[in-house]
């Protein structure tokens, strides 16, 4: 099953964009906030006049910086293409944006070039924003644009800086421990203790500046109350983000050593190219499977879900057979037997699929599926194998 993403508004580069829901909201308020800002800018003409110009630099100034953080996720995508990493989407959501990898980098210098790459699109960005603003110092509706944007701009790459992961100076961070102690969990405990940390502070400095307001002295004063309670929140979204990322870690920790082999099931179900989708239909009730390997001649043709019998509408599924929709050989994602259980978590993760088949090739070219490896047999050795270690550390 696919995980929710949001609203899909275009692809760059080959990777598809999303709206988090959550972006809409920050949206509009960010739109209201600087339209209000303009509109005391710009007192000339009539009143409808300064509201008509308000909102349109508002919305124009909004969209522009959001270009700016996908420009920044952009630049993450695109360095970690270079090494080969898939990049599976990018969301922009309320705390700015997510670029979604397929693994992670198998190398420090991978991590620190991916990391790095965005805070510098950003430094970038705030340098042609003031560019602009100093061609243009003349021009009050250009100033009054890329002022905001300069220093949004600016100070995206200055927070994304910061040594606390999972922001971009986090996985610096963790790059840099990487790379001097050769240990990639002991690199991202570290990182991940770091971000903690620095979450801590900013939940505690956020929510004693909301409460202390003009009696926490000047700096306090001048931060503001809602960007003290944005702050903490910020830093909330950090802490639990840190905290994630050594329950991956434990997750990658405790399949070590396990492959594709060790925990798939031998029972392959297939079913005929020819049978209508009615009758798969019935057969998925019938057996509660979500996935079946479809074989014409005792041939593996391809692969039917679930996922696939649902797009077509209900009242064609006695004219379509299986064949008509399945996913066709030459696309089904499948594993070999000796894959790193890890690495096989991850795939699934970031294709979104529950199953994929086990497949051994024999030396005359020809492929054999021997298995099936799904999700919850994986989450099963997972819990056991906790389980198991918290009894024996137990004794």
């Amino acid at each position: 099953m696919a995980q929710t993403q949001g609203i899909r508004i275009g692809r760059i580069l080959g990777i598809p964009i999303y709206l988090d829901f959550s972006w809409i909201l920050i949206f509009a308020l960010v739109t209201v906030s600087l339209s209000s800002n303009f509109q005391t800018q710009f007192s000339r003409g009539g009143q409808t006049e300064q509201w008509g110009l308000a909102v349109g630099l508002g919305v124009l100034t909004s969209l522009l910086f959001f270009s700016s953080v996908v420009f920044h996720e952009l630049a993450h995508s695109v360095v970690a293409q270079h090494y080969k990493i898939k990049v599976i989407s990018i969301t922009l959501f309320l705390f700015g944006g997510l670029a979604r990898i397929g693994r992670e980098p198998t190398k420090a210098m991978q991590e620190f070039n991916i990391a790095i790459a965005g805070p510098i699109a950003s430094a970038f960005l705030a340098a042609v924003f003031f560019g602009v603003t100093v061609v243009f110092q003349e021009n009050a509706t250009v100033k009054a644009v890329t002022d905001p944007l300069w220093s949004a701009n600016l100070a995206l790459a200055l927070f994304n800086l910061l040594p606390g992961f999972p922001l971009d100076g986090g996985r610096i961070f963790r790059a840099m421990v990487w790379g001097a102690t050769k240990d990639f969990g002991r690199a991202t405990r570290v990182a991940a203790a770091s971000g903690k940390l620095i979450a801590y502070v900013m939940i505690g400095f956020g929510i004693y500046a909301a409460l202390a307001g003009s009696k926490g002295g000047p700096i306090v004063e001048s931060i503001g109350r809602w960007n003290a309670i944005w702050l903490a929140f910020i830093g909330w979204f950090l802490l639990t983000a840190a905290q994630a990322s050594v329950s991956q870690l434990t997750i990658r920790e405790t399949l070590t050593g396990l492959r594709a082999a060790d925990v798939m099931s031998h029972e392959v179900p297939t079913i005929p190219g020819n049978m209508s989708l009615e009758e798969y239909s019935g057969e998925v009730l019938r057996t509660g499977r979500r996935i079946h390997i479809v074989t014409m001649d005792d041939r593996l043709v391809g692969l039917m879900n679930v996922a696939a019998l649902n797009q077509v509408p209900r009242d064609e599924w006695g004219l379509n057979s299986v064949q008509a929709v399945m996913v066709p050989r030459e696309n089904i994602l499948w594993a070999s037997p000796e894959e790193p259980l890890p690495r096989l978590l991850e795939r699934l993760m970031g294709a979104d699929v529950n199953q994929m088949p086990v497949v051994r090739h024999t030396e005359d070219g020809s492929a054999h599926i021997i298995g099936m490896v799904t999700r919850d047999a994986i989450l099963r050795v997972i819990q056991t194998r906790s389980e198991l270690g918290a009894a024996l550390s137990g004794r």
